[in-house]
């Protein structure tokens, strides 16, 4: 593998993008800093092929088309461990998702290795390395970069390479590689990178505590915080904490003197933001009752019954996991098996790789086609006929 080291020119970019962009996949790795600002600052991006190695510096860097050229050639596999954040800040800097994706560490869940295994325990797991987690703490925003920070982030995608052809073959051993297409696809919707201010309120911890035309209040301030946030490039929480959009839904104050009277409200917000934030108040307070938000009803706690037949559902999903040789977690877990019961329509048990897995043969048995057998120290699904034929018939 050819190292490249520190690309932090135009030129070294172009002929690194050059080198690998007939490739079938290439493995990809980023750094960023988010703790301080609304957006996520990328400062390296991490690519690798079989034959190449380089750490590219979008700090030094004014233009990454060539970058982005890669990233969005449909040609090639872009080859990401729990890729989501990786997506955001590219999309962020590129303007597209980088398309087609691969997740090791959603491949890795379907081979054995737990839901979400880390990047770390799976390359100790496939490659016997364990990795020098140093420099999992560092500033990367920081220039010049040290020696050890940049052999601590090309590790990053170096045994990526190794993992991912690792998987692959698994999954096509298996016959398990259709399985994964459609979360994989799923990882690439543009609308899950796009910003909606308008459901801001639904992550703001407590929000369930409130009353309905609290509620209307809260969408709006909540909005007027995540906007702010954007103008501002800075935490959510470095505007106004959610206890106090808590305290403000509730409360309703209508001129600047009762904003500034709450406790905890920042003294040095502006005038123009803190009029804004009275306009969203008052937005919220008067909104009519049939567009205020509605939270998803409570789901109906179990019956005893149920929570036996829940119960017997769960032993059998492990038992039709471990058949798979798939963690049961990484299947599902007792709120799957209620929504499976309980007919839900988007239940994951009832769809995809998880239905073709377990959710079959739950469902026959919930509605019951199958018997269940204990043969020893393991359980098993019969059909009646079949255990019919097998009963031994009594004196």
């Amino acid at each position: 593998m050819l190292d490249h080291g520190l690309i932090d020119t135009a030129a070294g970019l172009r002929e690194f993008v050059d080198r690998v962009a007939n490739s079938e996949w290439v493995a990809i790795d980023t750094e960023f800093m988010r703790e301080k600002t609304y957006f996520p600052q990328l400062c390296l991006v991490q690519i690798a092929t079989p034959e190449h190695i380089a750490c590219i510096d979008p700090v030094a860097l004014n233009d990454l088309k060539p970058l982005a050229g890669l990233l969005h050639n449909p040609a090639v596999m872009k080859v990401f461990h729990s890729a989501s954040q990786d997506l955001e800040v590219l999309y962020l800097v590129t303007g597209k998702v980088p398309a087609p994706v691969f997740d090791t560490q959603l491949a890795a869940s379907l081979l054995g290795h737990g839901e979400q295994v880390s990047y770390g325990n799976l390359v100790q797991a496939v490659l016997q390395i364990e990795l020098d987690k140093t420099q999992s703490r560092t500033d990367w925003s920081r220039r010049p970069l040290k020696p050890e920070q940049l052999s601590y982030a090309k590790d990053d995608v170096r045994h990526l390479v190794g993992i991912y052809t690792h998987l692959r073959t698994e999954l096509e051993t298996q016959g398990r590689t259709a399985w994964l297409a459609p979360e994989m696809e799923a990882l690439t919707r543009v609308e899950l990178y796009q910003p909606h201010p308008e459901q801001a309120w639904r992550r703001v911890s407590g929000h369930k505590r409130l009353k309905p035309r609290e509620l209307a209040v809260l969408r709006e301030i909540a909005a007027w915080r995540e906007n702010e946030a954007r103008r501002l490039d800075r935490p959510r929480r470095w505007i106004i904490s959610d206890d106090l959009l808590l305290l403000i839904a509730r409360t309703k104050p209508t001129d600047p003197g009762a904003l500034n009277g709450l406790r905890g409200f920042p003294k040095g917000l502006a005038a123009e933001p803190a009029s804004q934030l009275l306009l969203a108040i008052q937005r919220g307070a008067n909104a009519p009752k049939e567009t205020w938000p509605v939270l998803a009803p409570r789901a109906k706690p179990l019956t005893q019954a149920e929570e036996v037949v829940a119960d017997m559902t769960m032993a059998l999903l492990r038992e039709l996991a471990d058949r798979q040789r798939i963690g049961p977690e990484a299947v599902g877990g007792r709120r799957d098996i209620v929504a499976l019961m309980r007919g839900e329509p988007d239940a994951r048990l009832a769809h995809g790789w998880r239905h073709e897995v377990v959710g079959r043969e739950l469902r026959r048995w919930l509605e019951g086609l199958t018997l269940v057998r204990c043969d020893g120290d393991r359980i098993s699904l019969l059909n009646p006929d079949a255990a019919s034929a097998t009963r031994t018939p009594t004196a």
